[in-house]
C-alpha cells in the first residue's frame, strides 16, 4: 500500500459519520438515499462523506437506472491492518532489543521494566 492509499484509508476511517456508513454497507448494498436515512445531516453533506469513502477506494458505487448503489469494499483495511502489523513487528523487535539492553546493564532493574506481552 503507498503512502496516499494508506492517508486516504486512514483519513476516510478517521470520521464516525463515515465508519456508520461503512457499518450499514458491510451488511449489504444500498442505496444513497437509504445510507442517508439515518443521519440528521443533508443529502449532499452525506454524498461528499461517501465521496471521501470512495476516494479511499472502501466504497464502490454503480448506477442501476437512476439509482446509485453503494457496497463495501473491504481490500483497504486489509492492507491498512497489514501496515499496522508490520509496524507492531518493527516497534516488537526494538522493544526487544532495549529490554535485552536493560537486562545486561541492570540485570535485577530490567525486570521490572520488561513489558507485557
Amino acid at each position: 500500500m503507498n503512502n496516499e492509499s494508506l492517508d486516504a484509508t486512514l483519513t476516510a476511517l478517521a470520521d464516525p459519520t463515515r465508519r456508520a456508513i461503512l457499518r450499514q454497507l458491510m451488511a449489504g448494498d444500498a442505496r444513497v438515499t437509504q445510507i442517508a436515512r439515518p443521519f440528521s445531516i443533508s443529502l449532499n453533506s452525506v454524498s461528499k462523506h461517501i465521496r471521501m469513502l470512495e476516494r479511499a477506494r472502501l466504497v464502490r458505487r454503480r448506477r442501476a437506472g437512476r439509482e446509485h448503489v453503494l457496497s463495501f469494499n473491504a481490500s483497504p483495511l486489509d492492507a491498512v491492518s497489514s501496515w499496522i502489523e508490520a509496524q507492531r513487528a518493527i516497534w516488537s523487535a526494538r522493544l526487544d532489543a532495549l529490554d535485552a539492553v536493560l537486562e545486561t546493564e541492570e540485570p535485577t532493574a530490567g525486570k521490572s521494566r520488561r513489558r507485557g506481552k
